[in-house]
């Protein structure tokens, strides 16, 4: 069973961004000095009766260090979607020549999995 199952897609934002908020120890307060929204946005937020504003959403899911994705429903864990993201934030940082020396070497790292596999296909 997903959190999905559990609670209505269009309620899911207010739920997830409690647990996100709580998942890091923080307060509706220390979340509002964090992002610099008022408190009382965030506390909006978690119980439904207002959703952020598109630059909120980002905004919000940056200082929690989760995605939008995951504030929306889209993705089950925040884990889903850390590593995509992480990749992300690095990959904008660099030349062109090194992102594609990077999606070279990425390829190169999942083909290696996959020959181990067929390796141990073969033996069996």
């Amino acid at each position: 069973m997903s959190i999905s199952e559990i609670t209505p897609p269009s309620n899911l934002f207010p739920s997830r961004l409690k647990s996100a908020r709580e998942l890091r120890g923080m307060s509706q307060q220390a979340l509002a000095i964090a992002t610099g929204l008022p408190a009382t946005s965030i506390s909006h937020f978690e119980s439904g009766s207002r959703k952020p504003s598109f630059d909120n959403l980002r905004l919000l899911s940056d200082k929690l260090n989760v995605s939008a994705d995951f504030l929306l429903g889209r993705a089950i864990t925040p884990e889903q979607t850390a590593v995509p993201d992480q990749l992300a934030r690095h990959a904008s940082k660099l030349t062109t020549a090194d992102l594609k020396l990077a999606e070279g070497f990425l390829a190169l790292l999942a083909d290696k999995d996959k020959d181990k596999d067929k390796d141990k296909e073969r033996r069996s």
